[in-house]
């Protein structure tokens, strides 16, 4: 005998035993085949596989005052976290969060964590997560040697991306501090005690506003770390009379030496186009522009290279650089 069809809204999704009950569903149609139980009091016609699928599936059988956090948060809101840790989370377990009286999330398939209390949350496609803010601290609380100092650096700088884009005044061009950035002190002041407070406290002085994608957060680091000054990130270049000419990735502009990050989105025909025209108009402006790939990033010989590269056309000796 085919189970009884049910209502559209419960068909649609994960749905949780209450909700099924309030439309009418017998409780025995709870236990037919053709449904899954992600979680205890979750029921789907379908089985989750993706992280927002399987968190959709739990949220359907858990108590209100829960929210998502830490990796599972993370990978939810796509935030540019290292790939190992976005494999587990596909894999794993999910991180969910609840009020410390009411102790830590104990089911299957979950890492319980508490301290919800403390924490901003917000609403997001219809599921409760950590804040940004409070969740890169979280990130920094991962054990010890999962992380390196610039990958909170990566996540501050595209936390505070969003968080600034969220407010009506802009941050103006080389500026170090914004309201996100002072989300990032606030969110770790109201810890205590917590794990990876040190590292944490060296990304935000290395953390930035207005950086547009995790390359440009590495990119700068690998300049700052050789020793070479600081570039502005995404800084406005102007002609004479003050008009704008172009936005940089990364701008030494009392030296009028600009470096832009190439990555796979500039690959087609018409992004290179765009690319190699604002190529002319600054070095028309007499500057020198250096392109960055992945591999003048990530590959030693051509780190070194771009590195001295940068630092002739900034007057300095490439002998004095930190090359790591």
């Amino acid at each position: 005998m085919r189970p009884q069809p049910l209502p559209d809204e419960l068909a649609r999704g994960p749905f949780s035993t209450s909700r099924a009950r309030e439309l009418g569903v017998p409780g025995m149609r709870m236990h037919r085949g053709d449904l899954v139980h992600p979680t205890h009091g979750a029921h789907s016609l379908t089985t989750p596989v993706t992280v927002a699928e399987r968190a959709a599936a739990y949220a359907a059988g858990m108590p209100s005052a829960r929210a998502f956090s830490h990796v599972t948060n993370a990978v939810l809101r796509d935030l540019p976290v290292p790939s190992f840790l976005v494999r587990e989370a596909e894999t794993g377990d999910l991180d969910i969060m609840a009020p410390t009286s009411d102790g830590q999330v104990k089911r299957e398939g979950c890492r319980g964590h508490r301290g919800l209390e403390i924490r901003e949350v917000e609403v997001v496609d219809g599921l409760r997560l950590v804040g940004l803010a409070d969740t890169w601290c979280d990130l920094g609380e991962l054990r010890r040697g999962r992380l390196t100092v610039d990958d909170p650096v990566v996540l501050g700088d595209a936390v505070v991306a969003r968080l600034d884009a969220g407010t009506q005044a802009e941050v103006r061009s080389g500026a170090r501090t914004s309201r996100g950035v002072m989300a990032l002190h606030e969110a770790l002041g109201r810890r205590v005690r917590p794990r990876g407070k040190v590292m944490l406290r060296q990304a935000l002085d290395l953390i930035r506003p207005r950086v547009k994608s995790p390359m440009e957060s590495r990119a700068r680091l690998m300049f700052v770390r050789a020793g070479l000054p600081e570039p502005e990130v995404n800084g406005v270049v102007t002609d004479d009379a003050g008009e704008y000419l172009a936005e940089v990735d990364l701008l030494w502009w009392a030296r009028r030496v600009a470096a832009e990050y190439q990555g796979q989105v500039h690959a087609d025909i018409d992004a290179r186009s765009g690319d190699e025209a604002k190529r002319r108009l600054l070095e028309s402006t007499g500057h020198t522009v250096r392109e960055l790939f992945v591999d003048d990033i990530f590959r030693p010989p051509r780190r070194v290279e771009t590195l001295e590269f940068v630092a002739r056309a900034l007057g300095l000796d490439p002998r004095s650089l930190n090359i790591l």
